[in-house]
């Protein structure tokens, strides 16, 4: 009898395991969307909520690019004497600024023996993602540029000459030194990897040789000495995913390869691809998707992926911000992936390490309502006078500060997103980014008898009656110092109808 019974705990716990992790081995993929597409997003990604995006390489040397676009695009910039992003752009603003700086005939790849990484300490890189409540990273091991984090002998071929971290300006293994740091903590490791190359020779002379005979080799090879618990992919727009061959290549990831038990990815594997298959739905300076699939909003804490020495502070989304960006996302069930953009030197500028910081301070008190939450049955209560969902107009990009507008400063005769939801099974939980001096009112909703509400980061049991089909929560008299966080607060109402 023990052994039967200890059996059937085996068996269960294997189910368990399956069903949380979205995937069984026993499942062959095969190489079409309908089969790719059948594959469930791993659980944990979906309980993540927030993750920090790095965008670290020979970009990072320049450091530049004019406000509103991105300084890890400089040598597409350079070369193409073109821009596009928020702002009017003559187009050679790039190229104006290199030739001041550096001279007419400094090349781009001379930027890759002048990044030298010098102070970069992965250990600390990845004690401040913890600080900061992320629960997984994903860092460029490879841009668009096509300089690898890693040693790849696949960059070298094509290129013609050593263009890898370990050949040249580092003369170290960046991403496996990050690799082993992060995985010694709770945190998920990620690496971004760009499909083309804006002017690797492969690349122009034939697209579809270089996917087969760079593209998909390199990405084995990243894949199999580096096991990312994610991969973010990008840079496939220029042809379709036939072209790419990227449904063989995922069907060899979730099949033959180390990590295809677990591994998530994303939607961007070829032309046409993006919000239609793959594996999670991306957003890039947006608001918010329905939150029907797995999504995640990615967006720098200034404007800029890389690191833009040409942006001021007052550039950079404030703590408030952020938070509350975190909240609109979370609260449309998807996921935050919040970018920094460290110097050549390996140096996380200060004023991204203190808005990391802010986030994990109020996570350590609010992480309940984000942690493991989906979305409820609608994602906040609008103020109900006044138009929703106010945008800057003429913006390429959506600027962070929107979030502001939307919460609480409008603009005249717009609406404003009075609370936000969560929920994590009969819990829901209401989130405000104004504290109320006295009654809170939640339209819509049923409270059971076994209802309590609580503010989250005290003792405090809220008095609350329900009148109608809105609940009005008796909000304590709290002064400044009482107040368990800043910024935004969460009132959990349990065991809702």
């Amino acid at each position: 009898m023990k052994r039967i019974n200890f059996l059937l705990l085996a068996i269960t716990v294997f189910l368990f395991c399956n069903i949380k992790c979205g995937y069984s081995q026993s499942q062959k993929i095969e190489p079409n969307w309908n089969s790719i597409d059948s594959r469930p997003v791993p659980g944990w990604f979906e309980d993540a909520k927030f993750g920090i995006f790095i965008h670290w390489g020979p970009y990072s040397v320049p450091a530049w690019s004019p406000k509103g676009t991105y300084s890890e695009w400089y040598q597409y910039w350079l070369e193409s004497k073109s821009l596009f992003g928020n702002g009017n752009f003559t187009g050679t603003e790039v190229f104006d600024h290199h030739v001041k700086t550096y001279g007419p005939h400094f090349s781009y790849y001379n930027f890759g023996d002048m990044f030298k990484a010098r102070d970069f300490d992965a250990e600390k890189w990845a004690k401040l993602f913890e600080d900061a409540g992320a629960k997984y990273m994903v860092i460029t091991s490879k841009h668009h540029d096509g300089f690898t984090l890693w040693p790849s002998k696949t960059a070298n071929k094509t290129w013609g000459f050593p263009w890898n971290a370990m050949d040249i300006g580092p003369k170290r293994d960046l991403l496996k030194e990050l690799e082993v740091a992060v995985k010694k903590t709770d945190v998920k490791f990620g690496t971004y990897y760009s499909l083309y190359e804006w002017f690797n020779p492969l690349w122009k002379e034939d697209k579809e040789k270089f996917a087969l005979e760079h593209t998909h080799p390199q990405f084995k090879d990243l894949v199999e000495n580096y096991k990312p618990d994610l991969i973010w992919s990008d840079g496939d727009w220029d042809i379709s995913p036939e072209k790419w061959h990227s449904q063989e290549l995922l069907a060899w990831l979730f099949n033959e390869s180390a990590v295809g038990d677990k591994v998530v990815v994303n939607d961007r594997w070829g032309d046409g691809v993006r919000f239609n298959h793959g594996g999670y739905y991306t957003t890039e300076y947006q608001s918010e998707l329905d939150g029907s699939r797995p999504w995640e909003e990615c967006r720098g804490i200034g404007f800029s992926f890389g690191y833009n020495a040409n942006e001021d502070a007052w550039d950079y989304a404030s703590e408030r911000t952020l938070i509350y960006l975190l909240l609109n996302v979370v609260s449309n069930g998807g996921n935050l992936l919040l970018d920094i953009g460290p110097d050549a030197n390996g140096n996380i500028p200060p004023i991204m390490q203190d808005r990391l910081l802010a986030i994990g301070e109020w996570l350590k008190v609010n992480g309940e309502a984000i942690y493991g939450t989906r979305k409820w049955d609608r994602a906040c209560q609008w103020s109900k006078k006044g138009k929703k969902n106010w945008k800057p107009e003429d913006a390429h990009y959506l600027p962070a500060d929107y979030i502001l507008k939307q919460t609480i400063d409008p603009e005249p005769g717009y609406a404003v997103r009075e609370i936000f939801f969560t929920k994590k099974g009969s819990d829901v939980y209401a989130i405000v980014p104004k504290w109320q001096k006295d009654s809170l009112i939640i339209r819509d909703m049923k409270v059971s008898e076994n209802t309590e509400i609580t503010l989250l980061g005290t003792s405090i049991k809220i008095d609350y009656q329900q009148k109608g089909k809105n609940v009005i929560l008796e909000v304590p008299n709290l002064s400044p110092d009482e107040l368990p966080c800043k910024y935004a607060y969460v009132f959990k109402i349990s065991s809702l109808r």
